[in-house]
């Protein structure tokens, strides 16, 4: 340090000051204290006053957190202040230790921006009144102060010296209130008391308070002292500590401030009728319980799903029809008939123009897609999307909630899913819907009948909540394979897509687009290690993976993958590898089903059906035999009852018409006919292949084959009539990927054609029928 750094402090103040703002408290004058300099402004304004006179004027800012104050940011009264000496600190800023000297009033301002400069008038301290009255004052500053003093650790002996040492009254005044633990406001009204006696009234105020405190803490020491032990520190720190803000009128404790959290958002949320009355009643249940009452976190975890839950009505759907379409096409390949349902429905959101949610059930086989679609709609719509799966679910308190009877009760999936999204306009997606069970503790499809009722679910009543809460603007999208196990009522309520398999070339389309991409980036591998052929992707769809879904598909590429990658980390063969139809054994291992495989009826006494399973479309080899002897029936292959009567029907009609047709009335005397459905573990009902067992049984009685590659379905009454089936499109796709040409169908489901997509049908030919001789002339009048 330098020896210019060390200042003379001079008396002669100037008429013009450089004046620094203060963003903490007041600086009253009397005082020797550092002050930091860190901002180039301030820095600049301590060199030109060091040259001028080392004078400067410290005013106290109007705000604590004003970076960059201007003139009016300031207060009209300062201090008056002499640069002792200044030091240079190592990252830039500086330190100045200063003395301070006057009050002054600031009359103008030469420069109102940073760096301030402004003319002002110093301020003598007034004394009004008699000599004793102001030494009586004086005297009572001292003995409060000493008091204080004695009672305050933070007072040191040398602050006690100097505060004798002083003998003007006004500089007593100021230098207590310079150390009371005071608002920077009360301290700058101090500042600018310019009159002694009033100044050192309301220093008094001050300390009367400050002792008041001391008072409350020494009272609240006393009485805690007497209920803990010595080892109990930790808690006498707590309880001191609650009783000052008690005292204080702040909240003493964590309930109280958890109350006061609750009550300004119930406040906010402004609820009527029953909402109002109920919430209120259970928050000043919990302002008088006591935190290590049971019932306190039941109250505090039912107010806390209370406040988290979304009250306010949404806004509107910004529907974009164009965007829509963008987001389907992107995320699904084919489905068109599924896709058209969808815009459609958001066509009719645009035109409502209102939030209002509805239910949409989504039936197909495993691994169509349905989940990925109901994410696509809630991408379009904007929408946050929730999940939850009800497969297995037995206790209906899993979608209502339990009671708040026990410890540990819950609010319901659709109530805790709301509080997990925060919106009140959702997509909801509830999967596995068909698979619901029912047990003791209830049926959880009936308690759904609320929930998905929109006559019901504006006052939904969660058993946890036990208050209305409007479901109404939820988009609802359930998921099953099947709707036989759907209860009536539950499906009444229900807008149903159904999602059919695919066929060879869409999962070759589908695994180019989607699976094959998502698979290489699981396994790490670059785009460009390896190539299908599309033989080979045909290969997989016709001998891997044959079910309507893409699950299977999915798992064989990720089974090539995997070997791809062993391959690239073990150095072997050049990249990119080529997948072909030709080594893909080399990968999968053999196929699970061949082309030999592929079922016909090649043979006197068989016949093609379709069926339709929960698992999409299937075909079926129905095969019969005529064991001589007495004569006989029977079945195997495990039918279910409306199986066996669908079978008895067709042995009858076969004998009826056999006649007509130029058999032998011994051949049925005389043989058992036995009448078998392979795979013999799979059950198997319904009444659609009742045709298909009559040819069967023709068939053998005839000696003759049936067409090659024709497939048949429909319900077959006792006169012959034939009567019409569901799930036509699923079975469609299953005779596509049997190599099926023909078709046989009941003419009833003829209008069913229109909705199957021209590239399936493409290469078949349909053949409606109205009785089963028809069925007659298109299979045996080939010769």
């Amino acid at each position: 340090m330098e020896a210019k750094d060390i200042i003379q402090t001079d008396q002669n103040l100037p008429d013009i000051l450089y004046i620094i703002p203060l963003l903490g408290k007041p600086i009253f004058p009397g005082i020797f204290t550092p002050i930091m300099i860190s901002s180039e402004d301030d820095k600049l304004l301590v060199e030109k006053a060091m040259e001028a006179d080392n004078t400067i004027g410290l005013v106290l800012t109007r705000e604590d957190d004003q970076d960059m104050p201007t003139s009016d940011d300031l207060f009209q009264v300062g201090t008056a202040a002499k640069i002792v000496k200044r030091i240079k600190l190592p990252d830039g800023s500086m330190n100045i230790f200063i003395t301070t000297v006057k009050r002054f009033i600031i009359k103008n301002y030469v420069s109102k921006k940073s760096p301030f400069l402004a003319k002002v008038d110093y301020v003598d301290d007034i004394s009004e009144g008699p000599d004793e009255e102001l030494k009586a004052l004086t005297r009572s500053l001292l003995q409060e102060m000493k008091e204080l003093s004695q009672d305050n650790p933070l007072f040191t002996e040398e602050m006690r010296l100097n505060m004798v040492n002083i003998d003007n009254p006004g500089k007593i005044a100021d230098f207590i209130a310079s150390i009371l633990n005071v608002d920077r406001l009360k301290q700058q009204k101090i500042l600018e008391t310019f009159n002694v006696r009033n100044r050192i009234e309301q220093v008094l105020v001050f300390m009367k308070n400050e002792q008041h405190l001391i008072r409350i803490q020494k009272k609240v020491a006393t009485e805690i002292n007497e209920r803990i032990e010595k080892n109990q520190r930790e808690y006498f720190l707590r309880e001191e500590l609650k009783e000052i803000k008690r005292e204080l009128g702040e909240p003493s404790d964590a309930r109280s401030s958890e109350y006061q959290k609750y009550k300004e958002i119930i406040d906010r949320l402004d609820f009527e009728g029953e909402v109002k009355e109920q919430v209120e009643s259970e928050l000043e249940k919990f302002a008088i319980m006591e935190p290590q009452s049971s019932e306190y976190i039941v109250t505090r975890n039912y107010l806390d799903t209370i406040v988290n839950l979304p009250w306010e009505d949404p806004e509107p759907d910004n529907v974009d029809l164009a965007k829509g379409e963008k987001i389907l096409n992107r995320d699904h390949y084919g489905l068109e008939d599924v896709k058209e349902r969808i815009l459609e429905y958001l066509a009719v959101r645009k035109l409502k123009n209102d939030t209002k949610g509805s239910i949409v059930l989504l039936v197909g086989p495993p691994g169509v897609g349905k989940t990925s679609i109901g994410k696509s709609i809630a991408d379009t719509l904007n929408r946050k999307f929730f999940r939850f799966s009800v497969g297995g679910m037995r206790d209906e308190a899993e979608i209502k909630g339990h009671r708040r009877t026990y410890i540990g009760s819950m609010p319901g999936k659709i109530i805790q899913g709301l509080k997990i999204v925060k919106s009140k306009a959702p997509v909801f997606m509830i999967d596995e819907i068909d698979k619901l069970g029912a047990s003791y503790q209830g049926d959880p499809s009936s308690a759904l009948l609320e929930a998905l009722d929109p006559e019901q679910n504006v006052e939904f009543r969660d058993h946890y909540l036990d208050i209305p809460f409007d479901l109404s603007h939820i988009l609802f999208i359930c998921t099953a394979n099947s709707m036989d196990t759907i209860p009536r009522p539950l499906l009444d309520r229900m807008e149903v897509i159904r999602l059919s398999g695919y066929i060879t070339d869409e999962k070759v389309e589908i695994a180019k687009r989607y699976i094959i991409p998502k698979s290489l980036k699981t396994h790490g591998l670059d785009k460009n290690s390896i190539r299908y052929r599309k033989n080979a992707l045909e290969a997989i769809a016709d001998g891997y993976a044959r079910e309507a879904g893409m699950r299977n598909f999915e798992k064989s590429i990720d089974r090539i993958h995997r070997k791809v990658a062993r391959k690239v980390v073990e150095g072997k063969d050049e990249l990119p590898y080529t997948i072909t139809r030709e080594n893909l054994e080399e990968y999968l291992q053999k196929p699970y089903f061949r082309e030999g495989e592929i079922k016909k009826a090649d043979k006197p006494g068989t016949s093609i059906g379709l069926a339709w399973t929960s698992l999409g479309g299937d075909t079926l080899i129905i095969e019969s035999v005529a064991i001589p002897g007495k004569e006989g029936f029977k079945l195997t292959g495990q039918m279910g009852d409306v199986m066996k009567e669908s079978a008895s029907i067709a042995y009858t009609y076969t004998r009826k018409i056999a006649d007509d047709l130029g058999v032998d009335k011994k051949f049925f005397e005389g043989n058992t006919i036995h009448l078998h459905i392979p795979e013999g573990a799979t059950p198997k009902d319904g009444p659609s292949a009742g045709i298909t067992m009559t040819t069967a049984l023709l068939s053998l009685a005839l000696g003759k084959k049936i067409k090659p590659a024709t497939a048949m379905t429909g319900e077959l009454s006792l006169v012959g009539k034939v009567l019409p089936i569901g799930g036509l499109k699923e079975k469609t796709i299953a005779a596509r990927r049997n190599k099926i040409r023909d078709i046989i169908i009941p003419e009833a489901n003829e209008r069913d054609l229109d909705e199957i997509p021209e590239h399936i049908k493409k290469g078949i030919t349909f053949h409606p029928v109205t009785h089963y001789d028809d069925v007659i002339k298109i299979l045996f009048d080939q010769e």
